[in-house]
């Protein structure tokens, strides 16, 4: 028998809190108070990975909807963790065995990109599926495709450059000579991990030094930072500075502030170190004391787009601020606290939106809508991306208390 929606809610409020009291037992149990329940109401979305579920072929991803047709990939591509971390995280939100059996087919799908060495964004496609199945399952076979990802990744590393090299020589990047983009921070959340997992020391010195460099070279002083780095291989000097994705050089692409945001927030989270701190409450600060953010707090795809306000959101960079925000909101002073936290709140309320969020059965199985990709590439604008989905669900776990880290 189909579940109202009422009876919906209910399963999932009631998931979380269980899941809670389960694995918080030296913290107290999370009350979800009466006016968070929209939080709760808005993961009923998980109908909508139930339909992409049945949509999407075996062995393949899914990238987004665009003009009524699914678009996939295959598992080498930077986004193919987003769609089995989605389930997962949706499983611990509602502890249904649907969205871990399908998290666990798509895992054995991407299992081989652990030898990868071609890609930076390891992360994103390992640590993304395998750590959050191992957070949650704790089975040790898991943890092993983290080990052996990592493994892979820093094999990218130059102690020239003193950072992991992104994009490969190929035709479409060949003005590069060692380019190195924003996205890369997101990347060192698994090395570090790892780093304390496995005593691993020498993961743990390569993320940092990434990061050293990349607060170093990255940020202009408003605490904006390019979306490439470029550097010679040969000598460790910056050659080009680019904002490849965005408006222009000089401008803030939404996405890439978003991506520092959550970076530098976790380089904290696992060393400590004052200098990522206050990296990580520049971004937040240069974000929300834009004069471009609109009012309900989804960024134009680019701060600086001269055709603001009628330029395109970009919810997908919405939920990754959202998401970083209330992390960030722990290690901070009272006041900055609040401030950081009301912005994620309104965040996640307009992304919850129906302006955003897309009801079951529509929007090809996605979560949101309205993501942006690569605007001066023309491709995938205004469309749901599974990298927004993904971190508008830990987003809203998130905010319930029912953090994934």
């Amino acid at each position: 028998m189909k579940r109202t929606n009422t009876g919906y809610i209910s399963s999932i409020i009631t998931g979380i809190l269980i899941l809670c009291a389960f694995s918080c037992k030296t913290k107290p149990v999370f009350l979800l108070s009466e006016d968070k329940e929209w939080a709760a109401s808005a993961l009923q979305t998980a109908e909508q990975y139930r339909f992409l579920a049945k949509e999407t072929p075996a062995g393949r991803f899914p990238k987004t909807f665009e003009n009524g047709k699914l678009i996939t990939s295959s598992s080498d591509w930077w986004c193919s963790g987003f769609y089995p971390g989605t389930l997962l995280c949706l499983y611990k939100a509602s502890g249904e065995k649907f969205f871990l059996q399908e998290a666990e087919k798509k895992l054995a799908v991407l299992e081989k990109e652990k030898n990868n060495k071609t890609t930076h964004d390891l992360g994103f496609m390992m640590f993304c599926s395998f750590g959050n199945a191992y957070k949650i399952t704790r089975q040790s076979q898991y943890a092993a495709v983290i080990d052996t990802s990592s493994q892979s990744l820093i094999s990218r590393f130059s102690p020239v450059t003193g950072t992991i090299r992104s994009w490969d020589p190929a035709p479409w990047n060949s003005k590069w000579k060692y380019p190195v983009i924003i996205d890369n921070m997101m990347n060192l959340e698994m090395l570090l991990w790892a780093a304390d997992h496995f005593k691993n020391q020498e993961f743990r010195a390569v993320a940092l030094k990434h990061a050293e460099t990349t607060l170093k070279n990255h940020f202009r002083s408003d605490f904006s930072s390019y979306h490439v780095v470029s550097y010679d291989p040969e000598t460790g000097r910056v050659e080009m500075k680019n904002t490849d994705q965005g408006y222009a050089d000089e401008s803030a692409w939404a996405r890439g502030q978003s991506w520092g945001l959550y970076g530098y927030t976790v380089m904290y989270r696992f060393t400590k170190k004052p200098e990522f701190l206050k990296q990580a409450q520049g971004i937040a600060d240069f974000i929300l004391n834009n004069p471009n953010l609109p009012a309900d707090k989804i960024p134009y795809w680019d701060f600086n787009d001269p055709a603001i306000p009628g330029a395109k959101r970009d919810a997908s960079a919405g939920a990754v601020m959202a998401s970083a925000l209330l992390e960030l909101k722990n290690y901070v002073p009272k006041s900055k606290s609040e401030t950081y936290a009301k912005a994620a709140e309104i965040m996640l309320k307009t992304l919850s939106s129906p302006q955003y969020l897309a009801r079951n059965g529509e929007n090809g199985g996605f979560i949101l809508r309205h993501g942006v990709g690569n605007m001066p590439d023309k491709t995938e604008v205004d469309v749901p991306l599974s990298y927004g989905d993904y971190y508008y669900v830990e987003a809203l776990l998130r905010y319930l208390g029912k953090s994934l880290d």
